[in-house]
């Protein structure tokens, strides 16, 4: 690497470090591109240019934030169970985390801006999609899932689902229902 590319690497580490403070205590909509340069001590200007916006840094965050889920499921991948249970442990581990993540993280100010919530829902979502279709092509090559149905068909309905638990209110309630709904979720209506 050069000197060019380590000040630049160490630039956007400052501004994804103070995107994430900021974040933390104030939320998304609190913030102004200013005061992140500000913080970070580069221009308004480096921050575009990294980024493309401050919703392009919040998904980096995101990234940042969810890089310990991500390796794990993608270990699960390669670990000797069966494709159900690894399925099972990546959708949990995938709706589990970026929720727990949120909570302990961020302030009260962060987690009710609205804005905040959704970009980061959005991102969450995004990555998840990502992980979940490497799973369903996995899936597909050890025949557990059936291959005259797309990717595309097999990521909606898990966006569906997710739909359905961002809908629980409690933990109790994520606890009772979860269980069943994977069930639903690998077995259908009829079962096997």
């Amino acid at each position: 690497m050069n000197k060019y590319e380590i000040r630049t690497n160490q630039k956007k580490e400052a501004i994804i470090q103070s995107a994430l403070e900021l974040f933390r205590e104030k939320g998304y909509t609190s913030v102004s591109i200013n005061e992140l340069a500000a913080a970070s001590g580069v221009s308004s200007v480096s921050i575009y240019n990294y980024f493309g916006s401050k919703e392009g840094l919040v998904k980096e965050c995101v990234r940042i934030l969810l890089r310990e889920t991500t390796q794990a499921v993608e270990r699960l991948l390669n670990e000797g169970i069966g494709f159900k249970e690894k399925l099972m442990q990546a959708v949990a581990l995938c709706t589990e985390m970026p929720n727990k993540r949120m909570e302990h993280y961020f302030s009260k100010e962060a987690i009710d801006d609205q804005v905040f919530v959704e970009l980061f829902s959005k991102s969450t979502s995004e990555i998840r999609m990502d992980i979940l279709g490497a799973f369903i092509e996995s899936g597909r090559e050890e025949g557990a899932i059936d291959a005259s149905i797309s990717t595309e068909t097999v990521l909606e309905f898990l966006q569906a689902v997710g739909c359905m638990q961002n809908q629980w209110g409690t933990a109790s309630e994520y606890r009772s229902k979860v269980g069943e709904l994977y069930k639903l979720m690998l077995y259908g209506l009829i079962g096997r």
